[in-house]
């Protein structure tokens, strides 16, 4: 049993909180939601287990959870935090063998380069800047000279994404590759 920290901070998204760990908790980031469940995550899949929560994205070294409108965090947060340190320190998983396949993040070598390019700007500039809300942007696909992107996390249902979206990072892509005329939440 190995002693771990875990501790929380708000994030622009009101209904998440990021639940930051002292320790590397995944090799990858995952989302859950309640309509798609959380086989791969039993630490997700306990947290499922409470009716407020909506959503959980586990990131290398935190877990995001997305709660209900009809809880407060004051309620949730130390309880929550107290779970996942349990949970840690018991050894529990926190994720198990996922799917096969390659995540969209990753680099297929028959994809164009223009794609090739957008999956490396979004793995090296714009992914590790939203995990410090605790969310993530994950590439779905582009086309027609639109790129699509999937908020998770606590960049799912944020007030502030849409600016994060288009002020942040369709400024960033259109910088950097012109070609693209928009970038658009999927």
């Amino acid at each position: 049993m190995s002693q771990v920290d875990v501790f929380y901070e708000a994030t622009p998204n009101p209904n998440s909180m990021k639940f930051n760990v002292t320790q590397a908790i995944a090799d990858q980031s995952m989302n859950f939601s309640k309509e798609t469940g959380a086989m791969t995550s039993p630490l997700a899949t306990k947290l499922f287990g409470f009716p407020w929560a909506s959503e959980v994205f586990i990131g290398p070294s935190f877990v995001t959870v997305t709660k209900e409108d009809w809880v407060e965090w004051e309620i949730l947060a130390d309880p929550l935090s107290s779970l996942i340190k349990e949970h840690i320190e018991n050894g529990e998983p926190v994720l198990v063998e996922a799917a096969d396949g390659a995540a969209e993040t990753d680099e297929d070598p028959n994809d164009p380069q223009i794609v090739k390019d957008i999956k490396r700007i979004l793995n090296t500039e714009v992914r590790p800047a939203v995990a410090m809300d605790g969310g993530d942007i994950v590439f779905s696909k582009y086309e027609d000279n639109i790129l699509y992107l999937h908020m998770q996390g606590a960049c799912a249902g944020c007030p502030s994404s849409m600016i994060t979206l288009k002020q942040g990072i369709e400024a960033r892509m259109q910088e950097l590759l012109p070609e693209i005329k928009e970038v658009v939440s999927v």
